[in-house]
């Protein structure tokens, strides 16, 4: 998509950690221009403004697009302080804050919730897109490409969804992490060093999930490609996929917990 209305108006990024850094790279990668980015953040890398960036200094009164990558416990006092112009499209990548907070902060200007998870700082994220009632097929357009930069992007039918996102791919990484956790602490139980569990947990979630991404082949059908009639790895599903006490009940509690707790922060 072209940038050229950015880079005329500006872009307001607050908040530059984990995601917004990961964001800003990729539109000074794409095409955004350093100068038409202002970010807002006591805690910005100064090496930022030796890029051209400018850094917490007076946004521009009408800026193309308004990003806020914020902590939710944060937002209130952000809100407190943001002015739009009339054209601004706000983007929130904060978990919980409804549309309706934004609504009441920024009436009448178009908002796009935005849930991207951690991956995006490779490149690898994921995003779910959910626009307002004034959010026009342009904007999210528009968020759908300052997005991208950081991995896919997918857009919702309805706000209520966000949660479920949250709870999923939001939160997913962690679930990944701990699973690569368990697995090293299970491989070290049958006798590996610690070393080489972690490097075969690590390589072997890895692994298979490019492969899920590289082969259009449901995961059932990988999966059952994997497994012998009686052999190990049968084994091992007929434990991690027990109805009462595998993986697929104690997954479903989990997203659900995070997606309770993301319903609480949005209230």
């Amino acid at each position: 998509m072209e940038f050229s209305d950015i880079n005329s108006r500006g872009l307001v990024l607050v908040g530059c950690g984990r995601m917004g850094g990961a964001m800003l790279r990729g539109w000074l990668a794409n095409g955004i221009a350093p100068e038409a980015v202002t970010v807002i953040d006591p805690n910005a890398r100064p090496e930022l403004a030796d890029k051209g960036v400018h850094v917490n200094e007076a946004p521009p009164a009408d800026p193309a697009v308004l990003v806020l990558a914020v902590k939710p416990q944060m937002m209130g006092d952000v809100l407190h302080g943001m002015n739009v112009g009339p054209d601004t499209l706000v983007v929130s990548v904060a978990a919980g804050v409804t549309l309706a907070t934004y609504g009441s902060a920024f009436p009448d200007a178009p908002v796009v919730r935005a849930m991207p998870n951690t991956p995006a700082a490779i490149g690898r994220g994921i995003t779910a897109l959910i626009g307002n009632d004034a959010t026009a097929a342009e904007d999210l357009d528009r968020a759908e490409a300052l997005m991208s930069v950081v991995g896919e992007v997918v857009r919702l039918q309805n706000e209520a969804q966000m949660d479920a996102v949250t709870g999923l791919s939001g939160s997913g990484p962690a679930y990944v992490f701990h699973m690569i956790e368990a697995l090293t602490e299970a491989g070290v139980a049958q006798g590996l060093s610690a070393n080489i569990a972690l490097q075969l947990a690590r390589a072997t979630v890895a692994g298979a999930g490019a492969l899920a991404m590289a082969d259009d082949t449901p995961p059932a059908s990988l999966r059952e490609a994997v497994t012998s009639p009686n052999g190990t790895t049968a084994a091992g599903l007929e434990v991690l996929m027990d109805r009462n006490t595998g993986l697929p009940p104690l997954i479903g509690r989990t997203v659900a917990a995070a997606a309770d707790r993301s319903r609480e922060l949005g209230k």
